[in-house]
């Protein structure tokens, strides 16, 4: 029973430590290969394997450390704003294109609609992509929201909708909407604070009080 049990904790560090190499995102990566090391690290001295208890540990002692880099290094965030025929948006597009339709099925580039386009730049490299238009007047209509594989960590929106709500307002704008489009996006979403409503529309509503 109790060699059933080791095994197990064996075959459960191995499959997390699988998953954690399919990861795009370095911070997803660091926190998956975090918990397979530390199960592998116990799994190893349970076993009396202390080799590979002490590479394990040693492991998770180097995650730590590039996480604790990653949250604490200080990022500057900006924006570029480019013309709706700008050579860089267009090839952008085109290159990420099989990545945006998972997380924005049927997605076409519309220059006439997407009038408002910036990209989101992280010490200088781009880390994402930012499309949207103004509808009824005072709501941001947002069509692409995309962020590329290595900067999937919230920042991107939170620079967005928290940061640059301010700009938004000044703007003229007092609402955001999007459409979740994926099961994805819609989670990203609602974690950035956006309330679906009857008809299926993300809605944030930027408080001017802030």
């Amino acid at each position: 029973m109790e060699t059933n049990i080791l095994q197990w904790i064996g075959y459960t560090a191995s499959v997390i430590i699988a998953l954690s190499m399919t990861m795009n995102s370095i911070v997803k990566f660091r926190w998956i290969n975090l918990a397979g090391a530390i199960t592998f690290s116990t799994y190893g001295f349970l076993i009396g394997a202390l080799p590979v208890g002490f590479l394990n540990g040693f492991i998770v002692t180097v995650d730590i450390y590039y996480l604790f880099t990653i949250y604490a290094k200080k990022e500057i965030f900006e924006t570029l704003e480019v013309r709706a025929d700008n050579k860089y948006l267009l090839r952008f597009l085109e290159f990420h294109n099989n990545e945006i339709q998972k997380f924005f099925p049927g997605f076409t580039y519309n220059p006439e609609i997407n009038t408002i386009s910036f990209f989101i730049l992280r010490n200088t490299a781009v880390a994402g992509l930012f499309l949207a238009h103004r509808e009824d007047n005072n709501i941001l209509k947002v069509g692409l929201d995309y962020v590329v594989p290595e900067y999937r960590d919230f920042k991107n929106g939170r620079y967005i909708y928290l940061r640059l709500r301010r700009k938004f307002i000044d703007d003229g704008f007092d609402t955001v909407m999007a459409t979740g489009k994926s099961v994805k996006y819609s989670k990203y979403l609602k974690k950035l604070g956006f309330i679906e409503n009857k008809d299926g529309m993300f809605v944030k509503v930027l408080d001017k009080t802030k």
